[in-house]
């Protein structure tokens, strides 16, 4: 299989997700502030440093200086997960104890912007985890976490590589479904990504449907 680089234009896909991620951030703590975890302005601030600082050096580094932004990378997808994880944690404990002073509205809002960064975050995390990624270098065949069906397809696919669109719709799946629908994980981290990103989105869409319920009732 003949191996491509990243191009510009996926990359640049990816990076347009990765600042819908942090907007949805923003707007969930605009809502209501009780619903963010910490200085939120401090994580934002840090989140949009590294992304700004990755996306304009993507594709432009030194080959001996690609793990220090590959590590920087990761620390990004860390930060966001972490605060997102906390929004749905506030959520769900302002729900349960404290349902009275929250609007039907505020919960509704916060726990879409949750699945969605739940959605955009796990395609960064999968993308980064199979392939460069967001360090926008080479994709190497060695670095396999997933295995899609074209894959499977011999010579009508011989030229096929995974792209961002195909991680995304795999986060799709997985938070819709709970489960993969055309790729199949094959390394304990891309099951452990999987399971993690399943479990948070199966526990937010409960928390839509039990307030959309409490709503209408």
């Amino acid at each position: 299989m003949k191996i491509h680089p990243i191009s510009r234009k996926e990359l640049w896909f990816a990076q347009g997700a990765l600042f819908v991620a942090i907007l949805l951030q923003i707007i969930s703590w605009a809502i209501n502030p009780e619903l963010t975890y910490g200085p939120h302005s401090l994580i934002v601030g840090t989140e949009l440093a590294l992304a700004v600082m990755i996306g304009l050096t993507a594709g432009r580094r030194h080959l001996d200086r690609s793990r220090l932004y590959r590590a920087m990378s990761f620390m990004l997808l860390a930060l966001i997960s972490i605060a997102n994880f906390s929004s749905f944690a506030l959520v769900a404990h302002l729900l349960i104890f404290e349902s009275q002073g929250l609007s039907g509205r505020e919960v509704l809002v916060a726990a879409i912007a949750i699945l969605a960064t739940n959605v955009i975050i796990f395609a960064l995390w999968y993308w980064e985890l199979d392939s460069p990624g967001l360090t926008g270098t080479k994709w190497s065949k060695h670095d396999k976490n997933f295995h899609f069906t074209e894959q499977d397809l011999g010579k009508e696919f011989n030229d096929w590589q995974p792209s961002f669109a195909d991680y995304l719709y795999l986060s799709i799946t997985n938070a819709i479904n709970f489960a993969p629908a055309d790729a199949k994980p094959i390394t304990p981290q891309a099951k452990g990504l999987m399971s993690i990103q399943a479990l948070l989105s199966l526990f937010t869409l409960a928390l839509i449907l039990t307030r959309s319920i409490s709503i209408l009732g």
